[in-house]
């Protein structure tokens, strides 16, 4: 599954937080849009140019091409951790994180005759950002994604961490199947990668960013973002190291907070790298939904 970002944001999430959670989607017919779910606004759908062309973007985020998606409603922010609580306490799920990992599971993705992990390795757990001592290569994420037992939702920079007084932060360590089940519980759905963009871009068209053109910096703050030099030193200008409150940052056109910036989300398209090269056609695709299998070349 592809952990979306939007093509011409690349780069400026907000580094500070681990793994992430989302907002969702729900279809309705058009004679009742009038009738608002609590908490979401209604993306009229359109044709737009998904993808980029531009230098920033990433191969996997190329060619630009023209899609099509029909209206639906969206949450107008990222599900907060009050809002997990509530499917947690309803329904005694338990998240990904919190569970200890299946060795049968993990032996299955390795190559033959890979020694299995050892019984003091195979503990709940999750992977938290932490600051590196100075400059680093920044091709190897294991300089600052660390493995860290104890490390969920609930406590989201390790065991000693609590998400007390912050309940209207994103929640996150959460995993796409803890992503399926809160929407399956909230009555939504997961929306797709295509769905994703076109809300995130609030209808402007050629702009680099969600909010327009003006390049994001100290004194421009348009997000929760990393600013100074990473991963080593935040300078914190825009108030927070990691998460922020949802509704801190001005939303995009279409009412919609934290199109960038702030966590990761996910949709539910599976991921392929090739994608976007096999849409190339005179043709618009009208509500893709992804990939019928996935392919990652650096996890063939």
């Amino acid at each position: 599954m592809k952990n979306m970002l939007l093509p011409f944001v690349i780069g400026i999430i907000a580094f500070g937080v681990t793994f992430s959670f989302t907002r969702y989607s729900k279809t309705i017919t058009t004679e009742s849009k009038t009738d608002a779910p609590a908490g979401m606004v209604w993306i009229p759908g359109g044709e737009f140019l998904m993808g980029t062309e531009s230098d920033l973007g990433w191969t996997d985020e190329k060619p630009a091409h023209r899609v099509s998606v029909n209206g639906f409603w969206m949450d107008e922010t990222e599900v907060t951790n009050a809002q997990f609580r509530q499917f947690v306490d309803a329904t005694g799920y338990v998240t990904t994180a919190e569970r200890p990992p299946d060795v049968e599971e993990i032996m299955s993705q390795l190559p033959p005759g890979t020694p299995p992990p050892s019984d003091e390795s195979l503990v709940p757990g999750s992977l938290v950002f932490v600051s590196t001592s100075g400059p680093v290569p920044l091709d190897d994420v294991s300089q600052w994604w660390k493995w860290t037992p104890g490390a969920n939702w609930k406590h989201p920079e390790g065991p000693e961490s609590t998400i007390e007084g912050k309940e209207d932060h994103p929640v996150v360590h959460v995993s796409w199947d803890d992503a399926v089940a809160y929407a399956n519980w909230a009555g939504k759905r997961l929306p797709t990668e295509a769905e994703w963009e076109f809300a995130a871009r609030g209808g402007l068209v050629n702009q680099p960013y969600v909010w327009g053109d003006i390049v994001p910096s100290n004194t421009d703050i348009f997000a929760n973002l990393w600013q100074g030099e990473f991963p080593f030193q935040n300078t914190l200008q825009d108030g927070y190291e990691r998460t922020s409150p949802v509704k801190q940052f001005a939303p995009n056109d279409f009412q919609l907070y934290d199109m960038a910036g702030n966590v990761w989300e996910w949709c539910s398209d599976r991921y392929d790298a090739r994608l976007y090269q096999s849409r190339i056609s005179d043709h618009v695709t009208v509500n893709p939904s992804g990939p019928s299998k996935s392919f990652d070349p650096r996890q063939p």
